[in-house]
């Protein structure tokens, strides 16, 4: 459990001008994070544009990514779907080489009760080799886990970790904190309120703009988990506005403009998604020079 402790990014997936997957930055990337100090990362989540992927192209990726990664951190592997048997053969035929555990979202769309998404997450736990981490995250899936189904996830199944909540909603959250399993995690999905949950009692962050900032992302992390608050405060708010302009224009665009500001690898996307105006990228740029890194 201590593997999912602090600072996860969930990382973005560089493409090629002509939509190809870019591994020479995937490369560059995965090795600045983890010299960043980064304590895991994830592979293919949200951030990493897994819609546009096809089923080849997510093998290459995360084979890839673990032979880059080469148990120098804990990895994690984004699998998820709104067709539970599609997400039961996913886990059953993974290669778990070099992975840690799954982080599963929600199922999307389909907007299922709470009943449904219980047992869509008991399956996939029992499907799986590797631990699962719950993704609840409201915004993108159209419903959301309840604290009730997540702590009845927590008890029930052994394989059942940990949930990533981006849900906003800090009544549910304190909820789950309270009554959840003592070696169950509870992990912020969002950047912006990653040091009030810790504060809470949350163990940590699956981070945005951990991509770009790893160093002072991670360092405000780890000040806050042991409990040093007011050190902490001040790194939050110098994060405050480059998160904010990270997501003005979407996910993960404006992380990868600040990456590309950064030299680490290009800002190109898969349709439908888009990189950022010209004044949003101006802007990043205009607040990295006031960042300390």
């Amino acid at each position: 459990m201590n593997k999912f402790y602090g600072t996860g990014v969930a990382m973005i997936t560089p493409f090629n001008a002509d939509g190809s997957i870019d591994f020479t930055s995937l490369k560059k990337l995965i090795d600045f994070l983890i010299e960043g100090g980064v304590n895991y990362l994830v592979s293919l989540g949200t951030t990493g544009e897994s819609a546009t992927l096809s089923k080849e192209e997510k093998k290459e990726v995360f084979r890839f990514t673990a032979e880059t990664v080469a148990n120098r951190v804990p990895l994690v592997a984004g699998i998820g779907g709104n067709q539970t048997s599609e997400v039961v053969n996913a886990v059953k035929n993974f290669d778990t080489q070099g992975y840690d555990a799954v982080l599963s979202v929600s199922p999307y769309y389909n907007k299922p009760t709470q009943e449904g998404i219980y047992q869509h997450y008991k399956a996939v736990a029992e499907a799986s080799v590797l631990p699962i981490i719950l993704y609840n995250v409201p915004g993108r899936t159209g419903s959301n886990i309840s604290a009730e189904t997540t702590l009845r996830l927590a008890f029930d199944s052994d394989n059942i970790i940990a949930v990533k909540e981006a849900s906003g909603n800090f009544d549910q959250i304190s909820q789950i904190l309270r009554d959840k399993p003592q070696d169950f995690l509870v992990i912020s999905g969002d950047d912006g309120v990653a040091l009030p949950m810790i504060a809470m009692g949350a163990a940590g962050v699956i981070s945005v703009v951990g991509n770009a900032l790893p160093g002072l992302l991670s360092k405000m992390v780890d000040l806050s988990l042991q409990g040093n608050f007011t050190e902490a405060k001040t790194l939050h708010y110098q994060l405050l506005e480059i998160t904010r302009l990270c997501f003005v224009e979407g996910n993960p665009a404006g992380v990868k403009n600040v990456l590309k500001h950064l030299n680490i690898c290009p800002d190109n996307l898969r349709l439908p998604l888009v990189s950022v105006s010209e004044n949003t990228s101006k802007k990043i740029g205009e607040e990295l020079m006031k960042i300390s890194f």
